[in-house]
């Protein structure tokens, strides 16, 4: 077998492999009980009450990274406003 082949196909492999563990770390559900998703909504409440009711819904990691970047993109929005 080719060097060059098998190294494309070692690449490949291993693209595949980190592209799935991403994927299902991600989609993750959230195994939080009752209390602590209130104990991590009263956190919040100095943030604002739509972040703060957002912490009482099951989300998956991948839905709390959209809405980071969502909440990132608003505060840059907010601040180069002026």
């Amino acid at each position: 077998m080719n060097e060059s082949f098998a190294r494309s196909l070692i690449a490949i492999v291993l693209i595949v492999i980190i592209g799935a563990a991403t994927w299902g770390m991600l989609t993750m559900p959230d195994h939080r009980s009752a209390g602590q998703r209130i104990s991590d909504a009263v956190g919040e409440l100095p943030n604002g009450i739509n972040k703060a009711g957002r912490t009482l819904e099951p989300r998956t990691p991948g839905q709390k990274l959209g809405d980071t970047v969502k909440d990132a993109g608003q505060n840059l929005k907010d601040n180069t406003a002026d």
